[in-house]
């Protein structure tokens, strides 16, 4: 009876030890479907914003939901002769408003030529009324002002040629030498197109986004009936044959340089060999920082994200590479990564609660935020000091600020899964490329110059929403870089396409020539600040 009872009294113990492990994983459990349903719930919180929120990550000081406190307040207290006083505010509503002094007229249409219209007093009235003696002029009367917009012409030029012959050679002999003028060269024989229509239709695309089907119908108000599909080829054909060499030199002269920022978009191409329409592929961006010399912006197609396109087209390149936190940068050899603290302030921000009360504390997010709006902002304090004095203010105000920053991020212990959780990772992943920017005065606090150029793209893919053809892709890539690089060089970007579209023909084979192209030379500051024609130049040289 007595052994019956022990193995009963076992039996309960082991029962009440399983009992208690059944309790701690059922513990467990609850506490990781609780954790997963709050990452849900943030997930969700966190797309209602993207979709239905402000798409500004500013922080909204009227609104107590929002970031209500800086850090390192002091820094931007600062005594500072170079900083300018803010601007006067209009509040209106829930919205303020920034006011800001009119523009004068000079400032608005300054760089206009000015047409005077007289307006003469009939001769039946220059009779005096009380004498009747004829007055005399005495001057003229300012009135008003406008501006006349005169819409673009289209004209049909038909070339001819002269020939010229010796009449007395003709007249008495079977043979005799003729002497015919030259021609100018065309872009594409047999064609229509021109360098002035070829570079209006690559402007319309390219710098003001309008997408070809658009720009055929606005043909079709000129009297052109030219298809969509013409003007693709005509563009594929032109920036193959006469951009890239162009872009081949624009590429030679960025990996000269010391500092460069990179990003990469995606996008889309329909009729790629081997992949499917719905494939996502990439326009890799690259351009030049604030190394002093000229603005360069180019364009990259290739079908996928691997790092071995940014390997390949940087290869030679030495020196400063400011981008993001995606590892296919790190593939490129004998370069040095420089994080974006812009990058690290959005991990932060994603990771702010929708709505949190006034009166409860900053949430560890909207620490990280206030770090990097701290980093920021003493960046803008001092941006107009000299590089030298940049260095050193760096080195004594904002390292202490990084340094305390990652002290502070070691102590987190952020939920894992959670956006916060997220934003730390990313932190300490990029420390290394985020504490170069210290290295180099010339560089920069975020990457946020790249991301200005893929705007660029993006802006255009909104509207012409994808890529037909490879050949398509590519030679977008090289017209948005022509465009881009003359947009940073402050040209008429036009009037550069349209410059390097009428020499290119005749410099193809030259390579002083194609120097002359580039949109920092003193051939294209002289033709391209105002659009004027230079063709009939161009005409008297051949």
């Amino acid at each position: 009876m007595e052994g019956i009872q022990q193995e009963l009294f076992k039996q309960l113990l082991e029962t009440m030890e399983q009992l208690r492990k059944d309790n701690a994983e059922l513990r467990e459990q609850n506490a990781a479907l609780t954790q997963t349903v709050a990452n849900l719930n943030e997930t969700v919180a966190y797309m209602s914003r993207k979709l239905y929120g402000s798409s500004s990550e500013k922080k909204q000081k009227e609104d107590p939901g929002q970031l209500t406190l800086d850090l390192f307040n002091e820094a931007e207290t600062e005594a500072d002769p170079s900083r300018k006083e803010p601007d006067e505010k209009e509040v209106i509503g829930p919205y303020t408003r920034t006011k800001t002094g009119k523009k004068s007229r000079d400032g608005i249409v300054g760089d206009l030529p000015v047409s005077k219209v007289i307006c003469h007093v009939p001769e039946e009235e220059q009779s005096c009324p009380l004498c009747g003696e004829q007055m005399e002029l005495v001057g003229t009367k300012f009135v008003r002002e406008e501006i006349q917009i005169i819409p673009a012409k289209v004209k049909r030029i038909h070339y001819y040629k002269e020939v010229y012959a010796c009449k007395t050679c003709r007249d008495g002999h079977d043979e005799f030498v003729a002497t015919e003028a030259e021609t100018p060269t065309p872009l594409i024989k047999h064609s229509l197109a021109s360098p002035s229509t070829i570079g209006y239709i690559m402007y319309m695309k390219y710098a003001m986004y309008m997408p070809l089907y658009r720009l055929e119908a606005d043909m079709l108000q000129h009297g052109i009936r030219l298809h969509r599909g013409t003007m693709a080829n005509w563009i594929i054909r032109c920036s193959m044959e006469y951009l890239k060499p162009v872009f081949r030199r624009l590429h030679e002269h960025l990996l000269m340089r010391d500092i460069i920022h990179a990003d990469e978009v995606p996008c889309q191409v329909l009729k790629e060999p081997g992949r499917a329409p719905q494939a996502k592929s990439y326009m890799w961006i690259y351009l030049t920082g604030d190394d002093g010399g000229p603005g360069i912006v180019l364009y990259d197609y290739h079908p996928g994200r691997s790092g071995q396109y940014a390997k390949e087209f940087l290869e030679g390149f030495h020196g400063y590479v400011h981008c993001d936190g995606y590892s296919g940068y790190n593939t490129p050899e004998d370069i040095m990564r420089v994080g974006c603290y812009a990058h690290l302030r959005r991990k932060f921000y994603d990771a702010i609660p929708a709505k949190r009360p006034e009166s409860s504390p900053m949430t560890a997010a909207e620490v990280g935020v206030s770090y990097c709006d701290s980093l920021f902002s003493l960046e803008r304090i001092y941006k107009d000091a000299s590089k030298k004095q940049r260095m050193k203010i760096r080195l004594e105000k904002e390292k202490p600020v990084v340094d305390e920053f990652y002290r502070w991020v070691e102590k987190l212990r952020p939920v894992k899964g959670s956006k916060l959780a997220a934003a730390v990772t990313y932190a300490k992943n990029q420390k290394q490329s985020l504490m170069n920017f210290f290295k180099d005065e010339r560089l920069e606090l975020s990457n946020n110059a790249a991301e200005r150029k893929a705007k660029s793209y993006v802006m255009g893919r909104k509207n012409f929403l994808f890529h037909d053809t490879v050949d398509g892709a590519e030679a977008s890539a090289i017209v948005y870089s022509l465009v881009e690089s003359a947009r940073a060089n402050g040209l008429n970007i036009y009037q550069y396409l349209y410059t390097v579209l009428l020499y290119m023909p005749d410099y193809i084979d030259e390579p002083d020539g194609i120097e002359d192209m580039m949109p920092w030379s003193e051939f294209m500051k002289e033709r391209c600040p105002e659009a004027k024609s230079i063709e009939r130049e161009v005409r008297l040289k051949k």
